[in-house]
């Protein structure tokens, strides 16, 4: 009797401590949404890159100024450029991975989503490059094929920009 009122009285408290941690992230996360409204306002600067591409560096998305970012968006920040190095995924293919809810966790709120693939460092040239390069080596596409599943919302959604670029520098 006595080891069934002390369980019940230890789930008691561990069912308050979580809920009390529930109630508080939401205020936190709050909180961290308008930190990081303001950080990511700040003036953006465009820079060329060597494959002729333009790509725009938020000032925020320095690494002492992320230092400063809250905690879940320096993860959001982390999964979303592991996204784009491992998987060399588009833009709208990342942001869809971060907000989709699988039995693996829950998914990750949209405007954090935003902000993670709006700061990581990629040039998305040369991920629809290197997935064109895998696309021809396993399945020997045609070009209207190869830029018809780069493009497809089914498929790996890179723009018609991203798949001409990975088109026209396949052979490089």
């Amino acid at each position: 009797m006595r080891k069934t009122i002390t369980l019940a009285g230890t789930l008691l408290v561990l069912a308050t401590l979580t809920l009390t941690a529930c109630g508080s992230t939401s205020a936190t996360q709050s909180d961290n949404t308008s930190k990081v409204s303001q950080a990511s306002t700040s003036p953006q600067k465009t820079t060329t890159l060597e494959s002729g591409t333009q790509k725009n560096e938020n000032k925020a998305a320095t690494s002492s100024s992320r230092k400063k970012l809250p905690l879940e968006y320096r993860l959001a920040l982390k999964k979303a450029q592991s996204y784009s190095d491992v998987m060399k995924a588009s833009k709208k293919r990342i942001y869809h991975m971060l907000t989709l809810k699988t039995s693996y966790g829950d998914a990750i709120d949209s405007k954090l989503a935003q902000y993670a693939v709006n700061h990581i460092k990629v040039d998305w040239n040369q991920n629809a490059l290197a997935k064109a390069k895998d696309y021809q080596q396993i399945q020997n596409l045609s070009e209207s094929r190869l830029k018809m599943q780069l493009t497809a919302k089914a498929g790996d959604q890179f723009t018609e920009e991203q798949a001409n670029y990975a088109i026209q520098h396949l052979n490089d």
